[in-house]
């Protein structure tokens, strides 16, 4: 072997680094293109791995990626094709990029994380992942809309997320948007639940409401029932203020009241959603619920801390059913993800008439979305006379299943996955 020729040996690692450092190319985090349904596609040259079980996702690095991280540039918040995303072998990252330790949570979605129904459902695939995984938690969080950075996550979907890892939620906003950021780990979701088998939704769900009722201390309404006696039945009216309020909630509230009054075995709870002031004063009541009575919005997220087989009722101003799209239904998606029966909704047959043509949609966001509620009094006694029915109907087929001894096998443990 010639000294020239060991020379050329001994620079050939270098140089293969650098060409492949040389070749990472980034390209827009998101395609300004929007399909059919206005999704907008996030990494769109990347394929989704999907398993059956989990919701569809990314993880770098893993043989779907060749090995290479998830390396990501820019922190634009309002306008998602000047981000960029590349993929880079560990030792060959782009020139001054960053390369943060630990495993990266990486969520885009089409909303925002404040809400809380949209919010949970860009949380629910992580738990599901760290569920699955070992419970291992993330070191930071990367929030996107639409490949937009985000750098707020609402309070309510932060204390869920906090309670279901045991771990504060570090929300990475990319520093220096001169230099590339490259992540040691990362998993990214981009569907929400896309395609998660109910049976994981259902898992996820459980351990959502386990951790939460652990963290606050909060006692199940099916806990008296295993001591004996008569079930009692409780039922919380969760008020809203402001959009789609009922006009008169003396008699709402009266109407709920003589239902629970003829039914008997039955706690009535009316409660305002502004004044429960923390996350588990929320916990706390739907723990202690088992008919949640409420008008179509965000509060009714909070569904999910019922027992299992708890029950819904939904209330709509007029409108909402011919022009309400596919987002009237979200909370009976939640209540069949969650274990919880919807149990119907009562819309109003009056409000304030729209004067544009029926079929424009200004109708619905100008006159429809927010207008207050009506209210029926007899149907609204009867509906709720024949839910508490069933609802006593299931109670009482708990209480044989502790009376005959099935408890022990038919029962969730009390201890809450990963923990808690």
């Amino acid at each position: 072997m010639g000294l020239g020729e060991g020379r050329r040996q001994r620079r050939q690692p270098c140089e293969t680094t650098s060409r492949l450092r040389d070749a990472v190319v980034f390209l827009p985090l998101t395609d300004a293109k929007l399909t059919a349904d206005g999704e907008t596609y996030f990494m769109p040259a990347l394929n989704d791995t999907y398993d059956g079980e989990e919701a569809q996702h990314l993880r770098f690095p893993s043989p779907a990626s060749g090995g290479r991280l998830l390396c990501l540039s820019r922190n634009h918040t309002a306008d998602g094709t000047k981000n960029s995303y590349a993929l880079a072998w560990s030792d060959a990252l782009p020139g001054g990029a960053a390369l943060l330790p630990g495993l990266t949570f990486v969520s885009d979605i089409f909303y925002d994380y404040r809400n809380l129904w949209h919010g949970l459902g860009a949380v629910v695939p992580f738990v599901s992942w760290y569920r699955s995984s070992g419970c291992k938690p993330p070191a930071r969080w990367l929030l996107y809309t639409r490949g937009e950075l985000q750098k707020v996550m609402g309070p309510w979907v932060r204390a869920v997320t906090e309670a279901a890892m045991g771990q504060g939620v570090r929300i990475e906003t990319i520093g220096d948007p001169s230099h590339p950021t490259c992540f040691e780990e990362a998993v990214v979701f981009r569907h929400n639940e896309g395609r998660m088998s109910m049976r994981k939704r259902g898992e996820t769900y459980d351990m959502l409401r386990c951790k939460a009722r652990a963290l606050c201390n909060a006692t199940s309404a099916g806990d008296d029932d295993e001591r004996g006696g008569s079930p009692v039945v409780r039922m919380t009216v969760l008020m809203r203020t402001g959009t789609r309020s009922f006009k008169n909630e003396s008699a709402v509230v009266e109407a709920f009241r003589r239902a629970c009054a003829g039914f008997g075995e039955c706690r009535l709870t009316v409660a305002w959603t502004e004044k429960l002031e923390s996350f588990c004063d929320q916990v706390k009541l739907m723990s202690d619920t088992d008919v949640l009575v409420s008008p179509h919005g965000a509060q009714l997220t909070n569904m999910i801390f019922m027992d299992q087989n708890s029950s819904v009722m939904e209330f709509f101003p007029n409108g909402w059913l011919e022009m309400g799209g596919p987002g009237q239904y979200v909370y009976h998606w939640l209540a069949a993800k969650s274990g919880m029966r919807h149990m119907g909704a009562w819309r109003d047959p009056t409000g304030m008439a729209c004067d544009l043509p029926k079929t424009d949609p200004r109708c619905f966001s100008l006159f429809y979305k927010d207008q207050l509620l009506g209210h029926n009094e007899t149907h609204f006694i009867n509906w709720t006379a024949a839910v508490l029915a069933q609802a006593r109907e299931y109670k009482l087929s708990k209480v044989s299943a502790v009376e005959g001894g099935q408890t022990q096998q038919q029962r969730r443990s009390r201890g809450c996955p990963c923990g808690g």
